[in-house]
């Protein structure tokens, strides 16, 4: 992929996750996982979250609920984070754990509740 990919993805990276997560993803980055940081900027956020077909709200959803399905709770709060950013409420986010629930199954939306919980109440420190 060439570079653009790579610059597109840094920005929207950027722009979602915010500066200071980006900034602490790269300084810790290593010889060790600098290929998979290289491959998530330019997959994930230079191909897929720079597409057109969604908006960065419904992409919010979605990865909300994929992350519960997956019981990826180191992810939870970043992406909690990032829903706000993109325009998503607090009970948007609610609402899309309590579906991915009837799907993912209670315990795991469960976990997510309780993560968002903390992330927002995080946020409304700040």
């Amino acid at each position: 992929m060439s570079d653009e990919v790579y610059e597109a993805g840094m920005k929207v990276r950027r722009e979602v996750l915010g500066d200071a997560h980006v900034d602490r993803a790269v300084a810790n980055t290593t010889e060790f996982t600098q290929k998979f940081q290289d491959y998530i900027t330019r997959s994930a956020w230079g191909s897929v979250w720079t597409r057109d077909g969604l908006d960065r709200k419904t992409r919010s959803c979605i990865t909300l609920a994929v992350l519960t399905a997956l019981h990826c709770e180191n992810e939870i709060p970043m992406h909690v984070r990032a829903a706000i950013t993109n325009g998503l409420t607090p009970d948007e986010i609610g609402e899309v754990l309590l579906h991915a629930g009837v799907y993912a199954g209670v315990p795991a939306a469960n976990a997510a509740f309780a993560l968002a919980q903390r992330t927002l109440a995080e946020l409304d420190d700040k």
